[in-house]
């Protein structure tokens, strides 16, 4: 044991977690001039300045090296009333227009659409429209059931871009053999990553937690690999 234990603090294992940091660095999506920007819109119930948007933030401008990370809040949310959100519909022109201008402010950098459940939903309306060219779009629990219970999927067979899903497997607005149901019909390429027993904000049960010992972040970091990974394979294809 004690040999195995000095073994680990050999040159090799240092070169073994220096490669794999190289590695880390290598998958790192495309030449500075080229990184991408994420327009991150918010779910329907708290605003972009909340913890949980402002902690996704900057993990993702951190993992994917974006060059800009944008985030905003939808018009009845703005001014820090709280206010029911309309039907999703009414919100794509506004969320279009940002991604306009983001386009024009960066321009040549491949854009990426990212959402929190209803700013997914939304985020893959802009997506289809056909004056918006974005590489990827990136679904943080995305809100597939209604209100009523009925699948949504009208937004998602549209899309021609690919499209991944991180969603918690515990999450009632998103039953994963309905997601996997609309992948098979959908066009565009989907990826899917579960966060294990994660619920629609992703956060894991404690007794889930100390079941595998794991804990919340090492779930965030897996799911940020997968992003990684997703986002590197869109914009080289």
């Amino acid at each position: 044991q004690n040999e195995t234990q000095s073994m680990d603090s050999t040159p090799s294992a240092k070169r073994r977690r220096q490669s794999k940091d190289d590695d880390i660095e290598a998958a790192s999506p495309l030449p500075k001039q080229m990184s991408p920007v994420v327009i991150f819109a918010h779910g329907a119930g708290a605003p972009s300045s909340s913890d949980w948007m402002q902690r996704w933030k900057s993990m993702l401008m951190e993992t994917l090296h974006a060059a800009d990370v944008v985030t905003f809040d939808y018009p009845y949310m703005s001014g820090g009333k709280k206010r029911a959100p309309p039907k999703a519909e009414k919100l794509v022109e506004f969320h279009s227009n940002i991604v306009k201008e983001t386009a024009t402010k960066f321009p040549g950098h491949p854009l990426i659409l990212a959402g929190k459940s209803m700013g997914s939903r939304v985020g893959c309306m802009v997506a289809s429209m056909e004056d918006i060219n974005v590489s990827a779009v990136l679904c943080l629990g995305y809100p597939l059931k209604g209100i009523n219970g009925a699948v949504r999927d009208e937004t998602l067979l549209q899309l021609t871009v690919p499209t991944m899903f991180v969603q918690g497997s515990k999450d009632s607005l998103c039953p994963l053999d309905k997601l996997e149901t609309t992948r098979k019909k959908m066009k565009a390429l989907t990826e899917l990553h579960v966060i294990d027993g994660g619920d629609h904000s992703f956060k894991v049960g404690k007794k889930h937690l100390q079941a595998n010992s794991s804990t919340q972040i090492d779930a965030e970091v897996a799911a940020m690999k997968a992003i990684a990974a997703f986002v590197s394979r869109s914009l080289e294809g």
